[in-house]
């Protein structure tokens, strides 16, 4: 990967677009240093600071945003579920689907309508993490009347053009820089924060292990500290060859005469990918079932003193982090998701109809049927490795948590997928533009 960066560094215009999406990174990290108006945030500070659940992902994804309260303290939040919504609707409502069939100009609309739904999402996330920061943390500054009514209006409006201009931001890079845009926010916030992991390790390690050697749970700290790193490492290899990891279906094609020239007859295959989803599934599974947390988050602790009450708090127990049930739910909504996205990303009768288009054939398959049940099934066997393999990854640290007692390493796994994904996913960006400009400078 380094040797990628040097070899690129040399090209002037990946250059170029090495500079801007750094340039476009450092606005980011600057923005989400910028806090927000009538909010107190050392009182914000104090009360994030033993978050748990789905807040911990939100402060995940902004780099430390929330925590601060600046104006990107959303994050791209909105814009993804505003993504996962038009992509959803596009299957089931008829005009949209349409819309994603007519090309570039569909794709246009559709990202029209994607940015006005993220917009919409983010007046609604505002509002509500408003209301957490007012009532759950006590961290508004005292006003009332109509002081009070323009402090709501300036905060919501704050946090919705933040999570627009993240929006922005990840379309800039997509088209001047290197990278998925989005991908790059998330890897950027989340490198971010890795500070604030070493930290938390060495005292562990240090304050919690070596200054208590003489009980035992000093020496249990001084052992777990090492391992934890060991185990990651190992995921971040997993993670590596799951990535690369692809199933190939052999494709041959029939020599055929155009002219004078003869065209086909080489052998070639259909590269899929064991992890074609990427790290969504594991984002979206992890937004759907914390959904129970985050109502709570907003509401308070249920009391089970009465039946309603009594089923509140059995929600509120089940859907805990550190619960067999969330961790459950969550390792098979990741491969609902990861299905979902394949369904989406390959339709195996186009793919049979473009190999006979083009006299291409499966070896031992007919064109037609055969072949599209032939390419369903190959699908299906790959995704639900691909599936459970990110599974593993972002359950393991939710059960080592529970099991070894130690708090904040429920999201490892994700935080580590997302920074491994997108470097690999960069490097080989930055490989195939570099070898693009290689032919081009042969072929003049």
């Amino acid at each position: 990967m380094f040797q990628t960066l040097r070899n690129a560094w040399k090209i002037a215009d990946l250059r170029k677009k090495i500079l801007y999406t750094l340039f476009i990174i450092l606005i980011f990290r600057i923005g989400s240093a910028i806090t927000l108006p009538f909010i107190n945030v050392d009182q914000m500070a104090e009360g994030v600071k033993n978050i748990e659940g789905p807040l911990s992902m939100l402060m995940l994804l902004s780099g430390g945003g929330f925590s601060d309260a600046s104006i990107f303290a959303l994050s791209i939040t909105p814009y993804i579920n505003a993504s996962i919504i038009i992509q959803l609707l596009t299957v089931a409502i008829p005009p949209l689907e349409r819309l994603a069939k007519e090309g570039e100009a569909g794709r246009k609309k559709l990202g029209q309508i994607t940015r006005y739904t993220t917009i919409a999402l983010g007046i609604l996330l505002g509002v509500a993490y408003f209301l957490m920061i007012k009532n759950k943390y006590n961290a508004l500054e005292k006003t009332s009347g109509w002081a009070f009514w323009f402090a709501a209006v300036v905060i919501v409006l704050c946090f919705t053009a933040g999570s627009a201009l993240m929006m922005w931001l990840g379309e800039q890079i997509n088209e001047r820089g290197i990278g998925n845009g989005i991908s790059m926010l998330l890897f950027a916030g989340i490198l971010s924060r890795s500070r604030n992991a070493a930290v938390f390790l060495w005292e562990l390690f240090y304050k919690s292990g070596i200054k208590n050697l003489e009980t035992g749970t000093g020496l249990k700290f001084v052992i777990l500290v090492p391992v934890i790193l060991i185990l990651f490492l190992l995921i971040i290899g997993f993670i590596v060859v799951i990535t690369d990891a692809e199933r190939r279906i052999p494709v041959q094609y029939a020599k055929r005469v155009v002219g004078r020239k003869m065209y086909g007859g080489q052998n070639t295959y259909i590269p899929i990918k064991v992890n074609m989803s990427g790290v969504m599934p594991i984002i979206l599974a992890a937004s759907m079932v914390s959904v129970p947390s985050v109502i709570f988050q907003f509401t308070g602790a249920p009391e089970g003193k009465a039946f309603f009450g009594k089923i509140a708090l059995f929600i509120y127990t089940v859907f805990n982090p550190t619960h067999p049930v969330y961790a459950t739910l969550y390792f098979l909504l990741i491969i609902g998701f990861a299905f979902f996205y394949v369904t989406i990303q390959y339709n195996p009768l186009e793919m049979s109809n473009n190999l006979r288009k083009n006299s291409g054939a499966i070896p031992g398959y007919r064109p037609g049927k055969p072949t599209v049940d032939y390419i369903k099934r190959v699908l299906n066997k790959i995704t639900l490795i691909g599936a459970i393999c990110l599974g593993i990854i972002a359950t393991f640290p939710i059960i080592f948590s529970s099991i070894s007692g130690i708090d904040g390493l429920a999201l490892g796994g994700t935080s580590i997928m997302i920074i491994v994904g997108v470097a690999i996913e960069t490097t080989q960006q930055i490989e195939s533009q570099m070898m693009m400009r290689h032919y081009k400078g042969f072929l003049e």
